[in-house]
Protein backbone atom coordinates (compact mmCIF):
# COMPACT_ATOMS: atom_id res chain seq x y z
CA UNK A 1 0.00 0.00 0.00
CA UNK A 2 3.12 2.54 0.83
CA UNK A 3 3.89 2.69 -2.92
CA UNK A 4 -0.03 3.38 -4.31
CA UNK A 5 -0.07 5.52 -1.20
CA UNK A 6 2.91 7.73 -2.60
CA UNK A 7 1.53 7.80 -6.12
CA UNK A 8 -1.57 9.56 -5.24
CA UNK A 9 0.18 11.95 -3.39
CA UNK A 10 2.71 12.64 -6.58
CA UNK A 11 -0.27 12.51 -8.82
CA UNK A 12 -1.89 14.96 -6.42
CA UNK A 13 1.09 17.22 -6.07
CA UNK A 14 1.97 17.15 -9.92
CA UNK A 15 -1.73 18.33 -10.59
CA UNK A 16 -2.10 21.25 -7.72
CA UNK A 17 1.66 22.42 -9.17
CA UNK A 18 0.80 22.15 -12.35
CA UNK A 19 -2.91 22.94 -13.37
CA UNK A 20 -3.01 25.14 -10.14
CA UNK A 21 -0.25 27.30 -11.87
CA UNK A 22 -2.33 27.67 -15.04
CA UNK A 23 -5.87 28.90 -13.00
CA UNK A 24 -4.10 30.67 -9.85
CA UNK A 25 -1.10 31.99 -11.55
CA UNK A 26 -0.61 31.50 -14.89
CA UNK A 27 -2.41 35.20 -15.96
CA UNK A 28 -2.00 36.75 -12.50
CA UNK A 29 -1.91 41.04 -12.85
CA UNK A 30 1.27 42.37 -13.31
CA UNK A 31 3.03 39.57 -12.06
CA UNK A 32 1.89 36.35 -14.05
CA UNK A 33 3.77 33.32 -14.98
CA UNK A 34 2.56 32.89 -18.56
CA UNK A 35 3.34 29.55 -20.80
CA UNK A 36 7.10 29.25 -19.43
CA UNK A 37 5.83 29.15 -15.82
CA UNK A 38 2.86 26.94 -16.43
CA UNK A 39 5.48 24.40 -18.17
CA UNK A 40 8.00 24.99 -15.65
CA UNK A 41 5.68 24.53 -12.75
CA UNK A 42 5.00 20.92 -14.42
CA UNK A 43 8.65 19.96 -14.81
CA UNK A 44 9.15 20.93 -11.31
CA UNK A 45 6.22 19.04 -9.57
CA UNK A 46 7.75 15.51 -11.93
CA UNK A 47 11.14 16.79 -10.66
CA UNK A 48 10.71 17.28 -6.97
CA UNK A 49 8.38 14.12 -6.41
CA UNK A 50 10.88 12.14 -8.18
CA UNK A 51 13.32 12.50 -5.63
CA UNK A 52 10.83 12.15 -2.82
CA UNK A 53 8.61 8.87 -3.84
CA UNK A 54 11.29 7.48 -6.95
CA UNK A 55 12.52 5.31 -4.69
CA UNK A 56 9.18 4.02 -2.84
CA UNK A 57 7.17 3.95 -6.10
CA UNK A 58 8.96 4.89 -9.59
CA UNK A 59 7.18 7.80 -9.45
CA UNK A 60 5.29 7.45 -12.18
CA UNK A 61 2.55 9.87 -11.73
CA UNK A 62 1.00 8.76 -14.96
CA UNK A 63 -1.62 6.19 -16.56
CA UNK A 64 -0.10 6.61 -19.39
CA UNK A 65 4.00 5.94 -17.85
CA UNK A 66 2.20 3.08 -16.05
CA UNK A 67 1.37 1.48 -19.17
CA UNK A 68 4.45 2.38 -20.97
CA UNK A 69 6.83 1.17 -18.51
CA UNK A 70 4.78 -1.91 -18.27
CA UNK A 71 4.71 -2.56 -21.88
CA UNK A 72 8.90 -1.88 -21.65
CA UNK A 73 9.04 -4.91 -19.51
CA UNK A 74 9.95 -2.07 -16.76
CA UNK A 75 6.46 -2.40 -14.40
CA UNK A 76 4.81 -5.27 -13.36
CA UNK A 77 1.29 -5.78 -15.18
CA UNK A 78 -0.09 -7.34 -11.25
CA UNK A 79 0.63 -3.34 -10.02
CA UNK A 80 -0.49 -1.67 -12.98
CA UNK A 81 -4.36 -1.36 -12.37
CA UNK A 82 -4.02 -0.20 -8.29
CA UNK A 83 -1.51 2.21 -9.66
CA UNK A 84 -3.59 4.14 -12.18
CA UNK A 85 -6.30 4.20 -9.89
CA UNK A 86 -3.98 5.82 -6.95
CA UNK A 87 -3.13 8.21 -9.57
CA UNK A 88 -6.52 9.03 -10.52
CA UNK A 89 -7.43 9.87 -6.70
CA UNK A 90 -4.67 11.95 -6.42
CA UNK A 91 -5.43 14.03 -9.56
CA UNK A 92 -9.41 13.92 -8.12
CA UNK A 93 -8.42 15.02 -4.82
CA UNK A 94 -6.13 17.95 -6.42
CA UNK A 95 -9.05 18.95 -8.65
CA UNK A 96 -11.09 19.33 -5.57
CA UNK A 97 -8.63 21.42 -3.75
CA UNK A 98 -7.92 23.69 -6.32
CA UNK A 99 -11.51 24.06 -7.08
CA UNK A 100 -12.10 25.32 -3.37
CA UNK A 101 -9.16 27.53 -3.65
CA UNK A 102 -9.92 29.07 -7.12
CA UNK A 103 -13.66 29.48 -6.22
CA UNK A 104 -13.02 31.74 -3.85
CA UNK A 105 -12.00 34.99 -6.37
CA UNK A 106 -15.03 36.99 -6.82
CA UNK A 107 -15.99 36.48 -10.53
CA UNK A 108 -14.13 32.41 -10.70
CA UNK A 109 -15.97 31.15 -13.52
CA UNK A 110 -15.27 27.29 -15.11
CA UNK A 111 -15.92 28.53 -18.55
CA UNK A 112 -13.00 29.56 -18.57
CA UNK A 113 -11.42 25.72 -18.91
CA UNK A 114 -9.95 25.48 -15.75
CA UNK A 115 -6.78 24.06 -17.27
CA UNK A 116 -9.09 21.70 -18.97
CA UNK A 117 -7.26 20.31 -21.94
CA UNK A 118 -9.09 20.47 -25.20
CA UNK A 119 -9.38 20.53 -29.41
CA UNK A 120 -11.27 22.33 -31.89
CA UNK A 121 -12.57 24.85 -30.35
CA UNK A 122 -11.51 24.33 -26.57
CA UNK A 123 -8.13 24.31 -27.80
CA UNK A 124 -5.47 27.77 -26.58
CA UNK A 125 -4.42 28.19 -30.36
CA UNK A 126 -7.75 26.35 -32.16
CA UNK A 127 -6.12 23.40 -33.31
CA UNK A 128 -8.13 20.52 -34.85
CA UNK A 129 -8.60 16.91 -32.97
CA UNK A 130 -6.28 15.07 -35.39
CA UNK A 131 -3.90 17.63 -34.75
CA UNK A 132 -4.51 17.26 -30.65
CA UNK A 133 -4.46 13.50 -31.51
CA UNK A 134 -1.16 13.55 -33.12
CA UNK A 135 0.91 16.24 -30.62
CA UNK A 136 -0.31 13.98 -27.80
CA UNK A 137 0.83 10.91 -28.73
CA UNK A 138 4.14 11.85 -30.27
CA UNK A 139 4.52 14.14 -27.05
CA UNK A 140 3.81 11.04 -24.86
CA UNK A 141 5.90 8.86 -26.75
CA UNK A 142 9.21 11.00 -26.19
CA UNK A 143 8.43 11.12 -23.16
CA UNK A 144 8.07 7.62 -22.43
CA UNK A 145 11.63 7.06 -24.81
CA UNK A 146 13.21 9.58 -22.12
CA UNK A 147 11.49 7.71 -18.96
CA UNK A 148 12.93 4.32 -20.21
CA UNK A 149 16.34 6.24 -21.29
CA UNK A 150 17.24 8.00 -17.71
CA UNK A 151 16.54 5.34 -15.70
CA UNK A 152 18.34 2.39 -17.67
CA UNK A 153 20.99 1.00 -15.87
CA UNK A 154 23.71 2.23 -17.59
CA UNK A 155 22.57 5.87 -17.47
CA UNK A 156 24.00 7.88 -15.09
CA UNK A 157 22.79 7.12 -11.65
CA UNK A 158 20.74 10.34 -10.10
CA UNK A 159 20.62 12.26 -12.92
CA UNK A 160 16.98 11.09 -14.03
CA UNK A 161 14.69 13.21 -12.15
CA UNK A 162 16.30 15.82 -13.96
CA UNK A 163 16.01 14.99 -17.24
CA UNK A 164 12.30 13.83 -17.36
CA UNK A 165 11.60 17.18 -15.28
CA UNK A 166 13.09 19.43 -18.15
CA UNK A 167 11.67 16.89 -20.88
CA UNK A 168 8.22 17.66 -18.87
CA UNK A 169 8.87 20.89 -18.86
CA UNK A 170 9.64 20.86 -23.10
CA UNK A 171 6.71 18.90 -23.60
CA UNK A 172 4.37 21.89 -21.88
CA UNK A 173 6.30 24.62 -24.00
CA UNK A 174 5.59 22.93 -27.05
CA UNK A 175 2.27 21.83 -26.73
CA UNK A 176 0.20 24.16 -24.13
CA UNK A 177 -0.84 25.52 -27.40
CA UNK A 178 -2.51 22.72 -28.78
CA UNK A 179 -3.91 20.82 -26.27
CA UNK A 180 -3.38 22.48 -22.88
CA UNK A 181 -0.79 19.50 -22.96
CA UNK A 182 -2.13 16.73 -21.15
CA UNK A 183 0.44 13.29 -21.53
CA UNK A 184 -1.21 12.33 -18.34
CA UNK A 185 -4.87 11.10 -18.32
CA UNK A 186 -4.97 11.48 -14.76
CA UNK A 187 -4.02 15.20 -14.89
CA UNK A 188 -6.78 15.23 -17.47
CA UNK A 189 -9.80 13.83 -15.23
CA UNK A 190 -8.70 15.64 -12.47
CA UNK A 191 -10.07 19.33 -13.91
CA UNK A 192 -11.88 17.74 -16.45
CA UNK A 193 -14.35 16.41 -14.03
CA UNK A 194 -15.24 19.57 -12.21
CA UNK A 195 -15.17 21.35 -15.33
CA UNK A 196 -17.97 19.52 -16.67
CA UNK A 197 -19.10 19.90 -20.05
CA UNK A 198 -17.23 20.12 -23.10
CA UNK A 199 -14.34 18.39 -21.02
CA UNK A 200 -15.77 15.55 -20.31
CA UNK A 201 -17.04 15.02 -23.71
CA UNK A 202 -13.46 15.52 -25.14
CA UNK A 203 -11.54 13.33 -22.08
CA UNK A 204 -11.58 10.13 -24.39
CA UNK A 205 -8.94 11.77 -26.30
CA UNK A 206 -6.79 12.66 -23.49
CA UNK A 207 -6.99 9.31 -22.35
CA UNK A 208 -6.67 7.35 -25.32
CA UNK A 209 -3.33 9.05 -27.02
CA UNK A 210 -1.22 9.74 -24.67
CA UNK A 211 -1.50 5.91 -23.72
CA UNK A 212 -0.45 5.07 -26.88
CA UNK A 213 1.83 7.35 -26.83
CA UNK A 214 3.00 5.86 -24.19
CA UNK A 215 3.40 2.18 -25.74
CA UNK A 216 4.99 3.67 -28.74
CA UNK A 217 7.50 5.15 -27.14
CA UNK A 218 8.56 2.25 -24.34
CA UNK A 219 8.44 -0.38 -27.45
CA UNK A 220 10.99 2.19 -29.56
CA UNK A 221 13.67 2.22 -26.34
CA UNK A 222 13.04 -1.29 -26.06
CA UNK A 223 14.30 -1.97 -29.59
CA UNK A 224 16.71 1.07 -29.37
CA UNK A 225 18.47 0.21 -26.03
CA UNK A 226 19.40 -3.68 -26.04
CA UNK A 227 21.79 -2.27 -29.98
CA UNK A 228 23.69 0.51 -27.31
CA UNK A 229 24.18 -1.99 -24.65
CA UNK A 230 25.40 -4.26 -27.29
CA UNK A 231 27.75 -1.55 -28.79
Amino acid sequence: MKKYLAELVGTFWLVLGGCGSAVLAAAFPNVGIGLLGVSLAFGLTVLTMAYAIGHISGCHLNPAVSVGLCAGGRFSSKDLVPYIIAQCIGAILAGAVLYCIASGKAGFDLSAGFASNGYGEHSPGGYSLLAGFVCEVVMTAIFLFVIMGATDAKAPAGFAPIAIGLCLTLIHLVSIPVTNTSVNPARSLGVALFCGGWALKQLWLFWVAPILGGIIGALVYKCVGPKQEAE
